[in-house]
Parts: C-alpha cells; sequence; structure tokens
C-alpha cells in the first residue's frame, strides 16, 4: 500500500469523522426544537430518544455481516449520505410519524456508519504502524463544536429547522461522498507478536472482549453525563445564570478535543496502556471536583478536565480491539460499537434517577467510579510499553502525515 494512498485515505477518513461530528451535534442540539415542531411530549420524548441508540446498536450488528460482503469503505461511502438526509427530513417534516420514520432511518444509518468509520480507522491504523486513531475522533470532536456552532446560529436567528439543516447538507453531502473515493480499507499484516489472542485462528472470543466492552460502557455514561446533565447541574446545584450554564458543555468538547489532537503523540511516547490510565484518573478527578464544588465556577473546572480524560479513552478502546483481533478486527469493532450505545442509554436515566432519589452530588460520584474502573481494565490496551498498541511500531518510512 503506497504512503500517497494512505495519506488520501487517512483525510478522507478524517473529513468523515468530520461531518459525522457536525451532523450529530445538529440533531442532539436543536432536540428542544425538534419537540415543538412535532409536539412531542415529555412523556414521549424519552421514547423518541432511546430509540436512536437501539436501533444503532441492531445495526452495527448487522453491519458486521455486510462488511464481510462489501467491505467497511462501501457501508461508510453509502450510510453517510443516509444519515445527512435523514437529518434533513427530521427537519422537514411535520407529522409525529414522520419524525418517528426520519430519526428511525437516523439510527440506523448512523449505527452502520459509526461501525464502519472505526474499522476503517483501526485498519488504517494497523497500516500505519503507528497511533493515528486519536486523530480521527479529534476531527469528530471539531465537527461537534462546529455543528453546535452552526446550531446556536438557527436557534440564535430563530431559523426553521429545514432552513438550519439544508444548507449545511447541501455543502456535506457532496463533499462527503467526493470524499468517500479515497478510502482505504487496510489489511492485517499478519499476527503482533505476543498481542494476538484469537478464538478459533479469526474469531472474536467475547470473554476477551469482554474488557473493552465495560470501559466503552463506563466512558459513554460519563460522557452521557455530561452532554445531558452540565447545564442542569450548573444552574440547580451550583445556581449559576442560565447563560453560564451554556458553558460546561462547550469546554467538555474543547479539552476533548485538545485532548485527542495530541493523544496520539502521548500514544507512541508512552503507550496506550499508560495514556488510557491517565485519562481514566483524570476523569474520575473532573467528576470529583464537580461533585464538591462550591460554585459555578469550580464546577465547570472539573468539567474542564473531565474532557481532558475522556477524550483518549472511546479511541484507543476501538483500537485495542483491533489489535486483540487482528484476523477479525471488523467483527471485533462492530460488536464493541454496540456499547457505546448501552453507555449513552444508561447514563443520562442513572444519573437522574439518582440525583432525584438522592442528590445530583452524589450521582456525580457514580460515573465517576465507573469512569475509575477504566484503569483496573487497562492493561486489556497492550504492554505497558507499547507504542500504539501492539509490541512493536513499524519503521517511521510509513509515518506519512
Amino acid at each position: 500500500m503506497t504512503d500517497a494512498r494512505l495519506r488520501r485515505g487517512r483525510g478522507s477518513l478524517g473529513l468523515g469523522f468530520f461531518v459525522q461530528g457536525v451532523t450529530f451535534a445538529l440533531l442532539v442540539t436543536r432536540i428542544p426544537a425538534i419537540q415543538d415542531r412535532y409536539g412531542i411530549s415529555d412523556g414521549l420524548l424519552p421514547v423518541f430518544l432511546a430509540a436512536v441508540p437501539v436501533l444503532a446498536g441492531v445495526s452495527s450488528v448487522v453491519t458486521e455481516k455486510l462488511v464481510a460482503r462489501v467491505g467497511p469503505s462501501v457501508v461508510l461511502r453509502w450510510s453517510q449520505p443516509v444519515v445527512l438526509l435523514a437529518l434533513t427530513a427530521v427537519g422537514a417534516g411535520s407529522e409525529l410519524w414522520a419524525a418517528a420514520v426520519a430519526l428511525g432511518v437516523f439510527g440506523l444509518a448512523v449505527g452502520a456508519l459509526d461501525a464502519s468509520m472505526n474499522m476503517l480507522g483501526v485498519s488504517l491504523q494497523r497500516a500505519y504502524g503507528r497511533s493515528i486513531m486519536l486523530g480521527f475522533h479529534a476531527a469528530y470532536s471539531l465537527g461537534g463544536i462546529a455543528g453546535a456552532s452552526l446550531a446556536w446560529v438557527g436557534a440564535h436567528w430563530h431559523l426553521s429547522l429545514l432552513a438550519s439543516y439544508l444548507p449545511v447538507v447541501a455543502v456535506l453531502l457532496p463533499v462527503a461522498f467526493v470524499g468517500s473515493r479515497w478510502y482505504v480499507d487496510g489489511r492485517a499484516d499478519g499476527p503482533e507478536s505476543g498481542q494476538v489472542r484469537e478464538a478459533e485462528g479469526s474469531g472474536v472470543a467475547f470473554r476477551v472482549l469482554l474488557p473493552l466492552c465495560m470501559v466503552m460502557t463506563f466512558a459513554y455514561i460519563g460522557d452521557s453525563t455530561v452532554s445531558n446533565w452540565s447545564a442542569k447541574y450548573l444552574q440547580d446545584v451550583l445556581h449559576s445564570s442560565e447563560e453560564l450554564a451554556t458553558v460546561p458543555y462547550n469546554a467538555y468538547m474543547v479539552t476533548t478535543l485538545l485532548g485527542r489532537a495530541v493523544g496520539d503523540f502521548g500514544v507512541r511516547r508512552l503507550g496506550a496502556v499508560l495514556v488510557v490510565r491517565a485519562g481514566a484518573v483524570l476523569a474520575a478527578l473532573g467528576f470529583a471536583v464537580v461533585a464538591v464544588a462550591p460554585g459555578p465556577w469550580t464546577g465547570m473546572a472539573g468539567f474542564t478536565v473531565l474532557g481532558l480524560g475522556l477524550s483518549v479513552v472511546v479511541p484507543q478502546t476501538f483500537a485495542a480491539a483491533g489489535r486483540l483481533f487482528p484476523g477479525a478486527s471488523d467483527a471485533a469493532v462492530a460488536r464493541l460499537n454496540v456499547f457505546n450505545y448501552v453507555g449513552f442509554l444508561i447514563g443520562s436515566p442513572l444519573v437522574g434517577a439518582l440525583g432525584d432519589a438522592w442528590d445530583y452530588r452524589g450521582a456525580m460520584l457514580v460515573p465517576m467510579v465507573l469512569v475509575l474502573v477504566t484503569v483496573v481494565y487497562a492493561t486489556s490496551f497492550g504492554s505497558a510499553r507499547a507504542r500504539y498498541g501492539g509490541s512493536h511500531e513499524r519503521p517511521h518510512t510509513v509515518d506519512v502525515g
């Protein structure tokens, strides 16, 4: 595989991650507007919101079978336009059934997109022979910041959902589709000494994958806690203004981007195990600061530290799955991706229930403990000296980007 082809593949996949970050942020940040447009009651809204990750999880499992026939690049090439068109449909409809169909299609397409996108990232990292996975997720975070900013513009100028979504989709759809021409389906170049743990040669042993599934779940419980409860926590518990309550999630997204932007360098120098353990400890520290914060500024500092810590965990979890099962990395990533949605489904209701029944400060300690468990599971990310998780790094002649 030539250096030029790898470089193009890396750039085009990074663009795909960015586009998905924009798309997802445009959806989740306009949920109140979607609720108002379709007249979705407060009681029915959780059903709609839960249906998206449930359908995405189902789609991720189906994608495991599909990529065995057509390859992850083909799945990503066609699922990303469907996600963008489904977003447009969410903004264009007016009846409740139209919202249900559009969100259902969005969920099914996004499950295939998330799985295939990370499959390509894992295989490209193997082809590079060094850590590049965090860079892809940094592009996603950058897209999320851009999407949230575009959503703010739409809300500020009181634009309809369709007027907010259609121009963005009109730009991103052709860009993503043209960029997909250069996707690279990487290949395994053989077992990596001391790190290959496979069942039946090319299968995925769930007992080996389970620690990574737990880490993925805990990471997304932490992430969904911030996205769903940071504003409410700052305003109701720490008595901030409504304007100030919007800041923690933005700060969290910015530090997530910064952590992912430098994370690959850390993995190459220190190894995946140490980087993941440091990230888990930082995230737990962030939750602890939030739980004991005497005022809103201290609380914002806690959420900021949280973003820096959690930023490295998810990308390295996908990368570790690919390393553990180099002969079945697509299947491993597809199954692991399901636990992304499990964590998302558990996190927000868990914190809400604990906050209502007990105390929101105490509720923040639960994701803190769960994230801290990652320190124990970090041995699943490779040897302590690994530079991209295997027992070696390929010669730097392939470091092209």
